[in-house]
């Protein structure tokens, strides 16, 4: 799990001393007396954050960005839920303090740093400490109460920022998705003006309840209007968000254009198209020191750029943990949601071209039940040729990147994508749509592109099977060439996907916001 580094040794006081001390004098031969801007503390709230708790990219992001802001003065603290893989930890902490009423929940704060990550842990076990995900059950069911357990945790996120901890206030409160959208409504409700950002990571998912819940989550009736919550007769929390938070960002520039349409803005393109002057996009990065082939304690043989011939050595081991023959063609994988947002059930209508092409196919994900059944039944059909996983770990996932030749994702659309930052990374050539953020971090190997020797992956448009089958055997065809191949790989792993210049973007959201709180933000 890692180390704690403050709250298991020093007591809630000196804690929050140590908080507070935000001036960092930096030593300089030539100004010894040059004045030091302060560090910009932020309030990040969140679901999910990496390595704790991850159900998709949301948490890959929340886990990597306050360490690369860091760099750049600013400090971030992660408040997030108290679930029980956070609680062994947190609970060695003295109690920051105590929520003796959050929406009728009582709840203990309690602060612990891990994995370079500095976090608050809400502790509200009647809310948190239950089986399951963070957003279902054991038995993949919604929790029947996320709408008080994620307006709980935006609502405990608006009283720190409004100065509820003594000693410590946020210069600038960043949420992330529907879950803690709330947390501009509820601070703007209290008469806080912190300057909120909200980043959005997928759309789709809205946080849609019924209107009678207004009173249950502690809004008054002038929050119910077109202006705030009220979506089609129901309340929407990431709408309240977006319409009260002081900038909004998407994950991809590309996205941040689609989401404007009806086809992409799953009902919300026309607030979106009102508050488009705080709107921005800004492509994900990725954690080089967590996703490095280099170092990869999950890869049996590890490899770079000047040693790309031993990504081969790692295809055994990934063969035989699936239990797939060897063959001379590529061998193909994705690891995804099973959904129709991520174009799954288009793969079970063109896996024959990958084996027609004497190729494996490796699925690892999980979603839609019907999807999970139809990509079974493939595999049946193609007995050591096919495999198909229900679920996800992050050694598979690790295993399979290191180990295959290209990897999939025909989403229909995708805000910006990881998956296929981690293949390139590793040499893994990505077959992806041309939508979102895979159209911007993808280079497709056309003609122009393969001259200038920039092309880094397959791209496909329309976004259909008949598309999918084209690049499938675009890649199939380049893979016959190993000389060629071995360039394209190469000139994936040396694409640069840190979270260097993302970072430095939200740095400058950050400190124009702090300047000018009701300044928009372009």
């Amino acid at each position: 799990m890692g180390t704690i580094n403050i709250a298991s040794t020093l007591p809630g006081s000196q804690l929050l001393q140590r908080l507070r001390d935000t001036i960092r004098p930096v030593e300089s031969e030539a100004l010894p007396s040059a004045p030091v801007r302060p560090r910009l503390k932020v309030l990040a709230v969140a679901s999910e954050i990496y390595p704790l708790v991850k159900t998709g990219g949301l948490a890959d992001v929340t886990g990597a960005l306050p360490k690369a802001l860091s760099a750049f003065r600013i400090d971030t603290h992660s408040l997030v839920p108290g679930y029980p893989a956070l609680l062994a930890m947190a609970r060695r902490c003295p109690p920051l303090m105590e929520f003796d009423n959050l929406l009728g929940e009582r709840a203990t704060l309690r602060h612990v740093e891990m994995h370079g990550l500095s976090l608050f842990v809400l502790d509200a076990p009647q809310l948190y400490d239950r089986d399951g995900g963070p957003y279902v059950d054991q038995h993949g069911t919604d929790h029947g109460d996320n709408w008080k357990r994620f307006a709980v945790l935006s609502l405990a996120a608006a009283e720190i920022a409004a100065g509820a901890l003594p000693g410590w206030k946020p210069d600038l409160v960043h949420t992330h998705d529907w879950q803690t959208a709330l947390t501009s409504v509820y601070m703007r409700t209290m008469g806080c003006d912190v300057p909120v950002v909200l980043t959005i990571h997928n759309l789709a998912f809205q946080g849609q309840f019924s209107a009678d819940l207004l009173g249950a989550i502690g809004l008054p009736p002038s929050a119910y209007g077109v202006d705030c919550m009220e979506y089609y007769g129901d309340i929407s929390y990431l709408k309240g968000g977006l319409m009260t938070a002081d900038h909004i960002t998407v994950v991809s520039p590309t996205y941040a254009r689609e989401i404007l349409t009806p086809t992409f803005g799953m009902g919300l393109h026309g607030v979106l198209r009102k508050r488009i002057d705080r709107l921005q996009g800004i492509v994900n990065g990725i954690d080089q020191d967590v996703w490095n082939p280099a170092a990869d304690a999950y890869l049996p043989v590890p490899y770079d750029a000047k040693t790309l011939r031993n990504k081969k050595k790692n295809t055994p081991a990934l063969l035989e943990r699936f239990g797939l023959e060897p063959g001379n063609g590529p061998l193909f994988s994705a690891v995804s949601r099973m959904t129709w947002q991520k174009g799954m059930d288009m793969l079970v209508e063109v896996a024959d071209e990958i084996f027609h092409a004497d190729g494996r196919l490796i699925v690892l994900g999980q979603g839609d039940h019907e999807i999970e059944a139809a990509l079974r039944r493939t595999a049946e059909r193609y007995p050591g040729r096919m495999a198909v996983s229900i679920g996800y770990d992050e050694e598979t996932a690790h295993l399979i990147h290191g180990g295959s030749d290209a990897i999939i994702q025909p989403s229909r659309f995708e805000p910006c994508g990881l998956t296929q930052l981690y293949a390139l990374r590793y040499g893994c050539v990505p077959v992806v749509s041309r939508t979102g953020g895979l159209s911007e971090t993808i280079i497709d190997a056309n003609d122009a592109a393969l001259s200038a020797r920039v092309a880094t992956g397959f791209q496909f448009h329309p976004v259909t099977a008949e598309g999918l089958r084209h690049a499938i055997r675009r890649a199939c065809n380049a893979h016959r060439n190993p000389k060629h191949w071995s360039r394209l790989q190469l000139r994936a792993m040396r694409a640069d996907y840190s979270w260097d210049r993302s970072a430095g973007a939200y740095a400058a959201v950050y400190e124009r916001l702090v300047a000018t709180p009701e300044g928009a933000v372009n």
